[in-house]
């Protein structure tokens, strides 16, 4: 019996203001609020809300067989929480039914997984306590940032305890085999993997609304059977992608919600059921495992990161936030932290691309280098505050020895604890069998 995993990707950054030269040292404050106020609004009423219902009602009138997951960045629900608070109440609606599964990500969407690994853990337990605070379950699956993914990569999240990731099917990768199948990781067998479908996904992320398409216009019906027509023994298929197809890339007009709402009758005349990823992955056994030297991403073409490091302006911008990591990890202050998450984003490196010059895109600025500088210059004042706390004439080696005279500090405190609740645990015993 084959069965479907839906999985969508949820995202907003706090996109920056215009900062100039001469703010640099003056003007602390970085964020562009009405931009962001704007677009969260917007994307709440074109997609968030009614796709939330189109889900629930799915779930409602299918019986609870539809099911489906997510994957909500920590700056996205940071700013649901400001801007859109009834955003955050109808997922915890979904939550309720049990048919929804929230994954565990980068607490920025970040790219630290390529530059700073012990970051790239620190945010991935921000993320997952983040979760857990708003919707009462504690995630069992990742899912990096636009399913970024290597061999060195699977090492880090296998050692977070994570034993099932989603990322991207790429060809390259996968050469004659199938992205229908669970996989594991050549690095770690224990971490299983599942790999987004690109055909089937891109149908609805790119074709849907492509009056030039060949298959236009697109019905459940029609879909369901592509789908029921692939090989009995490929049981998975993945359909990975932005949840902003639903209502914002792919207008309602476009009849996405209705599309939508079919699929489950049209899947349970064809034998075909919805499964989350953790369910996959209890109910299906690897076929194989696959190997991922250079890491891949689920953008462009080359499926690679190009996209936000493929060129010297993204690489020395990178560079430049990654030299501070170690010092930052030691400051204390709450907006600094909190500046650092935000500037952590993807988004603000994938500004920079010079791929696609000239062609509409998500950007707010006029073109690449724009981008640039005004993130550097909000990068030089940021470094200019943590090098108020912590000097750069401080070297790496006194850091680290700072940082390791913490972390012996924080276990030897944990220690101590744990010793502690075993005394009192004696001693509440003890008083007892005295009674």
């Amino acid at each position: 019996m084959k069965t479907i995993c839906f999985y969508f990707q949820i995202h907003q950054p706090f996109r920056l203001k215009r900062y100039r030269f001469f703010d640099i040292g003056n003007d602390h404050y970085y964020y562009d609020d009405f931009q962001n106020e704007e677009i969260m609004r917007r994307i709440t009423e074109r997609c968030y809300l009614p796709a939330n219902r189109t889900i629930l009602e799915m779930i409602k009138s299918s019986g609870g067989k539809f099911k489906v997951a997510f994957s909500i960045s920590g700056t996205a629900l940071e700013q649901m929480e400001i801007y859109s608070p009834e955003v955050i109440d109808s997922f915890k609606e979904l939550t309720a039914t049990g048919n929804v599964e929230f994954l565990t990500e980068t607490y920025s969407h970040s790219l630290s997984s390529l530059g700073d690994p012990e970051g790239f853990k620190l945010q991935v337990k921000k993320h997952r306590d983040k979760i857990q605070m708003l919707f009462g379950v504690k995630p069992k699956v990742f899912r990096n940032t636009e399913l970024i993914y290597s061999d060195e990569i699977s090492e880090l999240v296998y050692g977070l305890g994570f034993r099932g990731m989603l990322t991207e099917g790429a060809k390259h990768i996968l050469g004659w085999k199938s992205p229908n199948y669970v996989y594991t990781s050549a690095y770690r067998p224990q971490l299983k993997l599942l790999l987004k479908n690109d055909r089937y996904s891109e149908d609805l992320s790119l074709r849907f609304s492509n009056y030039s398409w060949t298959e236009y216009p697109l019905t459940a019906d029609k879909y369901m059977s592509w789908i029921a027509a692939t090989p009995e023994s490929e049981q998975i298929i993945n359909l990975f992608m932005n949840y902003e197809v639903l209502g914002s890339l792919q207008p309602a007009e476009s009849g996405i919600f209705g599309f939508l709402k079919a699929l489950p009758r049209f899947a349970a005349e064809k034998g075909i059921s919805f499964s989350t990823p953790s369910e996959v992955f209890s109910l299906l056994k690897p076929v194989d495992s696959i190997s991922v030297p250079y890491p891949m991403s689920w953008v462009d073409e080359e499926k690679d990161c190009s996209s936000w490091l493929g060129n010297v302006l993204q690489q020395e911008a990178f560079r430049k936030i990654n030299e501070i990591s170690e010092r930052v990890r030691l400051v204390e202050e709450r907006r600094i932290k909190q500046d650092w998450d935000y500037l952590q984003s993807s988004d603000h490196f994938y500004y920079m691309n010079t791929k696609h010059v000239g062609e509409k895109g998500f950007s707010p600025y006029d073109n690449p280098y724009d981008a640039f500088n005004n993130y550097m210059n909000v990068l030089s004042d940021f470094i200019f505050r943590v090098n108020a706390q912590f000097p750069s004439s401080i070297e790496n080696e006194e850091l680290n020895s700072l940082l390791m005279t913490i972390k012996n500090q924080g276990e030897e405190i944990e220690a101590l604890h744990k010793e502690l609740e075993k005394t009192k645990k004696k001693l509440v015993k003890k008083a007892v069998t005295e009674r």
